[in-house]
């Protein structure tokens, strides 16, 4: 008869002598002996669209900041480059009272003064490593709690100005990204875009913009009320955006929307018309990979690879120009502090034969 005791006591056995054992060199895999570092994928490699951009999140709302300094920011600009990374993106400046960089208007109103000037840094990477900047604006929290889109335009108005005139000079400094994220039927989304991406061009001799807002699909519905099941349809989804695209394609170059609050059997519809809308207004059609997961109870975990896989693999047949994600640093890098980002970045690695 096994006893608790003695289950215990051979349990420590067999630990104990897995450890004084030296590790294999290789693994059964079926009948195939797989030596390690062997690919062991029994899908197409490299079937989707390269990851080629990334948020930075400093300001962050819903995930742990990692407390990083210089010398970890180098080492995750290294890791980047390492996958193909060419664009880096400032999600937002600043967010409510915190900021990212010592704004003297922003501090005017009220913003704690950073320890860090983190823009200057990422510039200063970006210029190092040959890659592009993209400024996201500031996020005074009024959209969120009001709806009120008209004074997100307003006080960026200063930010624009003021960041271009301290930062402008960097070779880096090579893009805008409008930080207020929407969905379908935002009122004052439209004017607002039109009114920062103007300004933003007109300041720094036209440079491109882009958004990233969500796609209303069933995830977001039901994360606003559990007992809502059904998101919007892609008729009207098509219907929506080809209203707000044709107010803001002057002024917006790109959108990136969110790819992760539709069902992956859902990818390639929803795609298929963001890819159309995009062509038919002149603006480049990208998407935001998200490398975090909307399907667990727990918010937010990196994301399982095959889901990932399956939305970059969707982006590549609806004939996206680019893939971003939110976000590298927390999600798929390997000094992140979930253990589990640095798996994803092998994973990707392999996927796409990146040594």
């Amino acid at each position: 008869m096994t006893t608790r005791r003695s289950f215990l006591k051979t349990a420590a056995i067999a630990t104990t002598a897995a450890a004084a054992t030296p590790a294999l060199a290789s693994c059964e895999c079926g009948n195939k002996v797989v030596g390690h570092g062997e690919s062991t994928l029994i899908v197409p490699k490299g079937a989707g669209l390269k990851i080629t951009g990334t948020f930075l999140d400093e300001i962050s709302h819903d995930i742990p900041h990692q407390n990083w300094g210089a010398k970890e920011w180098d080492a995750d600009f290294q890791h980047m480059k390492n996958i193909g990374i060419d664009t880096v993106i400032m999600i937002r400046s600043g967010y409510r009272k915190f900021i990212t960089w010592p704004s003297k208007f922003l501090l005017n109103k009220g913003c704690y003064m950073p320890s860090q000037d983190l823009v200057e840094l990422f510039l200063t990477l970006a210029d190092k490593y040959d890659m592009k900047f993209y400024f996201g604006l500031y996020d005074s929290g009024r959209y969120w709690d009001y709806g009120d889109m008209a004074y997100e335009a307003e006080i960026n108005n200063f930010v624009i100005e003021e960041v271009w005139e301290a930062y402008g000079h960097h070779k880096s400094f090579k893009g805008w990204y409008l930080s207020t994220e929407i969905s379908r039927q935002t009122k004052g989304a439209i004017e607002c875009f039109r009114q920062m991406g103007r300004q933003c061009k007109e300041v720094s001799g036209g440079l491109p913009t882009f958004i990233s807002p969500w796609i209303d699909g069933k995830k977001a519905v039901m994360g606003m009320d559990a007992n809502l099941k059904n998101g919007v349809s892609v008729r009207q989804h098509e219907e929506e955006w080809g209203e707000i695209f044709d107010g803001i394609h002057e002024y917006v170059n790109a959108c990136a929307f969110q790819d992760g609050h539709i069902d992956y059997d859902e990818l390639d519809a929803f795609f298929t018309v963001n890819k159309r809308l995009a062509d038919k207004y002149g603006m480049e059609c990208w998407t935001n990979a998200e490398t975090f997961d909307r399907d667990m109870p727990i918010r937010f975990l990196p994301i399982k690879f095959d889901k990932l896989r399956m939305k970059l693999e969707a982006a590549a047949r609806c004939g996206y120009d680019k893939a971003i994600t939110f976000e590298f640093s927390h999600f798929m890098s390997p000094q992140s502090a979930y253990l589990q980002a640095g798996h994803l970045y092998d994973r990707y690695k392999e996927y796409f034969d990146i040594k």
